[in-house]
């Protein structure tokens, strides 16, 4: 058995599992292997507990020290139609003894627990790649519903494979005898005997699963054990059966992570710890107004077990009352957040034009996922850039951040609120549904390098009048960020009135006059373009003769990894490519224009349908052009790869 790739025209960097650079004699005188990378998926009926087996097999891998990116992949429904097509999940891991960036573009090992998971998943998977398979699940029945006349196991079409075909019912049947369970109880654990044998394949660590199950279940011990038990027969089946005669060892990725302490986090457990490090540097209370939407939720589920730490969280009835409570929260002094995914953002736009107006900090967080209307709950996309930047009435300009990797979920949410509180602005954060649910290693910073973000609030007048009284004025602005002052309600001296209807420039009082609208609505432009953002960095290296590329592609958001991972690729054929990745597109950095106009080719990789190449366009005049997809999946390096290639070639 062998998880190489057999033609180098399938040498994708899902397939490339690495050269074999030891082998030995494990227990029971079975061969290891050692591979510097593997990328594995589960997958199975949505009931099957693909996720789970998928984030367990991730946490040990992450405890053993490799580097990893995940994918998981799973239906909207809450339970979609059993072995179905449309019921199938999935999650991909993609782990090495080196850095990574990306889940990988296809799997060396497929375990698919029904014919439904075969099928939906064989496109991906690269010849030569090793197949497990539930024996069990393949029946009549189950093959018609998927379109199987014959079994695949049996009529050839999977010759290309290495399949190990394993009766994973029937074995955590029998493991489980003892326990007294009814056999739909003990079928449920079939995912544990999986994950038990993938560990034994690759090596993993077994102490913390058992640890979880036991603490997953402590009310209902006897599942806890079984569940165990289960595990650790799929481990023994690994060390006893002829079928695998070969293990595998990824050996941790010490070069690969500067000195510190890690742990494997997600992308919306990343924002989430950033907005309680952005409180608590603020030295504010966090307020949370929100509505569970997919996949936002998990912010609002994270956040509410935070209480100790100043946070406070609102499930409100619908959107917009989620916003105008985060708002209200502002207003009173808090560091005021709402979260949310695109057609929440339609809901709340009303609301974060009134922000704009009332010129308060207020954070968005939008995790995109595909559209339009409800669209693909579960899936990914950059879509709603040009509604952050543009949808709302009037002059109502929003500054825009945007992570690019699970881990950076944290820094971004930091630097949004810096900005927000800095400015006295809202500010949106997108970030997507690849970022949200995949997870990496994350170092967990010390307190003393986070940020100060810690502001004055207003404290008594800031203006004389003529007659020499002295006034507070709420929007007298700051000469350099011309952010007004924050007052908290409450305090004496600094009654003002606040609305949504245009003010007088100082006074804050109703204005109806032209000259008026027209300096305020350019004063609120002026103060978003004067937002302090670092110039983009260039990834450029230059040849011997000190040649730089004639070719840039410039990215934004969760297209990170995938594009580094593709400009490795065309590094590695011989080709010069430059990369850039933008984190702040509302404003750009100042040195954007400079930067885009010394190449000769720009191209732009988003998964929309170029909506950040047509805001280049329009600001810099360059002929951005665009590579877009919008399947719900993010981009694969290796496809990237060779639409670079011939940009450069062009």
């Amino acid at each position: 058995m062998t998880s190489q790739v057999s033609s180098p025209a399938e040498q994708t960097d899902a397939a490339l599992v690495g050269e074999q650079r030891a082998s030995g004699n494990g227990a029971e005188g079975k061969e290891v292997r050692r591979l510097d990378r593997v990328i594995i998926r589960f997958a199975g009926d949505s009931g099957d507990g693909m996720q789970l087996t998928g984030d367990r097999f991730t946490s040990e891998t992450a405890s053993f020290g490799n580097d990893l990116s995940t994918l998981p992949n799973f239906p909207a429904e809450i339970r979609a139609p059993a072995g179905t097509l449309p019921g199938v999940s999935s999650f991909q891991l993609h782990f090495a003894d080196h850095d990574i960036l990306t889940p990988g573009d296809a799997p060396n090992v497929l375990v698919a627990m029904n014919p439904a998971a075969l099928k939906a998943n064989i496109g991906d998977v690269p010849r030569g790649a090793d197949i497990i398979v539930n024996t069990d699940e393949f029946t009549k029945r189950p093959m018609a519903k998927v379109g199987y006349a014959t079994s695949p196991l049996e009529d050839g079409s999977l010759e290309a494979y290495h399949v190990h075909p394993v009766p994973l019912t029937t074995l955590t049947i029998e493991a489980l005898k003892d326990f007294g369970l009814s056999r739909k109880e003990a079928e449920r654990s079939k995912n544990m005997f999986a994950l038990g044998l993938l560990s034994w394949m690759y090596h993993r660590p077994t102490e913390g699963t058992e640890a979880f199950l036991r603490a997953k279940f402590a009310k209902k011990p006897n599942i806890a054990e079984a569940n165990v038990t289960a595990f650790r027969a799929g481990w023994n089946f690994g060390e006893t059966t002829e079928d695998f005669a070969v293990s595998y060892e990824v050996a941790p990725a010490t070069k690969a992570f500067p000195t510190g302490t890690y742990r494997n986090i997600s992308g919306n457990l990343a924002l989430s710890y950033g907005l309680i490090a952005a409180g608590r540097q603020a030295d504010l209370p966090l307020y949370l107004g929100s509505y569970p939407i997919t996949p936002a939720s998990d912010i609002l589920h994270e956040l509410s077990k935070h209480k100790n730490f100043g946070v406070r969280t609102f499930q409100a009835e619908d959107e917009i009352a989620g916003i105008g409570a985060a708002l209200g929260a502002a207003f009173g002094g808090a560091l005021a957040v709402t979260t949310t995914s695109g057609p929440g953002v339609a809901l709340k736009s009303e609301t974060i034009g009134l922000a704009v107006s009332l010129e308060l900090p207020l954070l968005v967080v939008d995790i995109q996922r595909g559209g339009p209307s409800t669209g693909l709950p579960t899936k990914t996309e950059q879509a709603d850039l040009l509604q952050a930047m543009y949808g709302r009435n009037g002059e109502a300009p929003v500054p825009i951040v945007a992570p690019r990797t699970p881990a950076d979920c944290f820094d971004a949410a930091l630097d949004a609120a810096r900005i927000a509180l800095t400015y006295r602005t809202p500010v949106f954060l997108l970030s997507d549904g690849y970022l949200a649910n995949g997870s990496e290693p994350w170092r967990i910073p010390d307190v003393d390098e986070l940020p100060d973000l810690r502001v004055q609030f207003a404290s008594g007048p800031n203006h004389q009048l003529a007659d020499g009284t002295e006034v507070f004025w709420p929007y007298k602005r700051d000469g350099q960020t011309l952010a007004r002052p924050w007052a908290v309600p409450g305090t004496p001296g600094l009654e003002h009135r606040i609305g949504g209807i245009e003010k007088q420039d100082g006074t804050g009082n109703i204005s109806y006059d032209p000259a008026n609208h027209d300096f305020m609505v350019r004063t609120r432009q002026a103060k978003i373009d004067g937002i302090e953002v670092p110039d983009i960095e260039v990834d450029d290296p230059a040849d011997d003769s000190g040649q730089g590329a004639d070719t840039l592609v410039l990215g934004w958001g969760s297209t990170y990894g995938p594009i580094t991972a593709a400009v490795r690729r065309v590094r590695r054929s011989g080709e010069r490519i430059a990369q850039a990745h933008l984190r702040h597109l509302n404003p750009f950095p100042g040195n954007l224009g400079e930067v885009l106009a010394r190449y000769d080719k720009v191209i732009v990789p988003e998964m929309n349908l170029g909506q950040l190449a047509t805001l280049l366009r329009a600001r810099y005049l360059v002929d951005a052009r665009s590579h877009t997809q919008v399947s719900g999946m993010p981009f694969k390096a290796e496809q990237l790869a060779e639409v670079f290639k011939e940009a450069i070639n062009d």
